[in-house]
């Protein structure tokens, strides 16, 4: 069957659709991805601002379009930390059904947390042994460990590298280089927040294989060496978290206009690099792991993975 998958996240607004069925590898029959950066529409006061929920409304009717257009038997929606976090997310999402028909589907950070843990257990299958995996999305950093499809321990935290650059980085986001004692208060946040989570992880049990997936890992994996995406998915490609403290080094001491230049990293996501290798490193620190493999599959992929489990179930 050909599902849609409509991934509202605080950066972008990802559509993925996909031919699938249960057993079987989802082929990519479609990809359309726009930055819409709607966690940067929220206020001080916690509120989306209209601008933000005009541009949401859009994105969301264009999906629709184009599932229309891809003929998508099932489109599922979510949105993830900018809609949950708003104060009037509810409101938003209820002007949003009343404007394009379609309820999208808050996800709690739990629930990332499991649906990209079930992604990354099905691409390395069950000899991975006990899996831990690591995503650094635009709002969140989700945590996940466990033996089977379902995680023992599942986390959210609010580290994402968007919302770490906006509290802790502002001049990286006009192109200018990062404040080194603002990168050095983003690692003491960081370590603070991850050690209580660290302890939970550990409690899971010594992971057999570390994972990272989401665009931030992908993007540090490249500038320390991993293969270019063009090479395929299925080329292995690692992080290291003694290549990972270099390249702290590096980006902290050049202008994010300039590391826009640098092969492997978004124009749209540079500003973003150097709070989002800062909580990288101290959550590989914090796990005490000395590489994570990259994953390409991510919160989509289990998004579409659960719901062909729930059909074919049913």
């Amino acid at each position: 069957m050909r599902l849609g998958v409509l991934d509202i996240g605080s950066n972008t607004v990802h559509l993925l659709v996909v031919d699938a069925h249960r057993g079987a590898h989802p082929t990519p029959m479609h990809d359309d991805k726009s930055m819409l950066r709607l966690a940067e529409h929220v206020g001080a006061d916690g509120m989306l601002s209209k601008a933000g929920e005009k541009g949401l409304v859009a994105a969301v009717q264009r999906a629709v379009q184009q599932a229309e257009e891809q003929k998508c038997e099932e489109l599922l929606t979510f949105v993830t930390s900018a809609i949950r976090d708003a104060e009037n997310g509810p409101a938003v999402l209820r002007r949003v059904r009343e404007q394009t028909g379609v309820e999208l589907t808050v996800l709690s950070g739990e629930q990332e947390a499991e649906l990209t843990f079930l992604a990354v257990r099905r691409w390395f299958g069950w000899s991975a042994g006990r899996l831990l995996v690591l995503d650094i999305g635009g709002g969140s950093l989700e945590l996940a460990a466990g033996l089977d499809e379902e995680p023992d321990v599942a986390l959210s935290l609010p580290l994402g590298a968007g919302r770490m650059t906006r509290r802790f980085l502002p001049a990286a986001h006009d192109g200018g280089r990062p404040d080194l004692e603002a990168l050095a208060a983003l690692d003491v946040y960081a370590k603070r927040l991850l050690a209580p989570a660290a302890k939970r992880l550990r409690s899971a049990g010594q992971p057999d294989v570390a994972v990272a997936t989401s665009k931030t890992f992908r993007t540090l994996a490249r500038l320390t060496g991993a293969a270019p995406y063009d090479a395929g998915l299925r080329v292995d490609r690692q992080l290291s978290l003694a290549g990972l403290e270099q390249l702290v080094g590096f980006v902290s001491r050049i202008e994010s206009s300039a590391l826009a230049e640098l092969q492997g990293v978004s124009v749209d996501r540079a500003h973003q690099v150097p709070a989002g290798a800062v909580v990288a490193q101290a959550a590989m620190r914090a796990v005490d792991v000395p590489f994570v493999r990259v994953c390409p599959w991510a919160l989509r992929e289990g998004v579409i993975l659960r719901r062909l489990d729930q059909i074919e179930g049913a």
